[in-house]
């Protein structure tokens, strides 16, 4: 299920899918858990992240990093992340640099990926698996999306849409 063509470098994303398409093991729990994001411009708060509607988006307002923050009343297992950013339509807006964080609170959270998004169009996979082959998921608290950079030095960011999945 991997989303890099071979030969690229880990960690690079370039590309993204218009469909969503996950596979069947796997179950949405996004709507499990309180959504928050460290700044908004009004009209585009945290509830765009959620509302499967691709022409709506989080954008935020203020200094980098911008942080989503997903929190759930216990611990479950996450395997994926998928984003839906659109480089053609948001440019200096659309994420390049992502870091996803894991952890029990805002106060032990530790950086299990880092993802740099090439000019992204779609819906973008991460999975949260390590690199060990028996780590196919993070059992967590709380997941924490860092956007670290934007393409061409933007600085506020977009993100049309966040799911967050788990084994069934």
């Amino acid at each position: 299920m991997g989303d890099s063509s071979s030969g690229e470098e880990e960690g690079k994303v370039r590309g993204g899918r218009q469909e969503l398409i996950v596979d069947d093991e796997l179950r949405e729990m996004g709507k499990k858990a309180a959504w928050s994001v460290s700044s908004y411009k009004p009209g585009n708060a945290v509830l765009s992240l959620r509302d499967d509607n691709l022409d709506t988006y989080w954008q935020s307002d203020g200094a980098q990093p911008h942080l989503v923050n997903v929190q759930f009343q216990k611990k479950v297992k996450l395997q994926l992340v998928v984003l839906y950013v659109d480089f053609k339509l948001d440019e200096s807006y659309t994420p390049g640099k992502i870091s996803i964080r894991a952890g029990d609170g805002f106060h032990n959270l530790k950086e299990i990926k880092a993802v740099e998004l090439v000019k992204p169009t779609g819906w973008v996979h991460i999975s949260l698996s390590g690199n060990d082959p028996r780590e196919t998921f993070v059992n967590t608290f709380m997941l924490q999306i860092a956007v670290l950079s934007n393409h061409l030095n933007g600085r506020d960011t977009h993100i049309r849409q966040i799911k967050v999945y788990g084994p069934r």
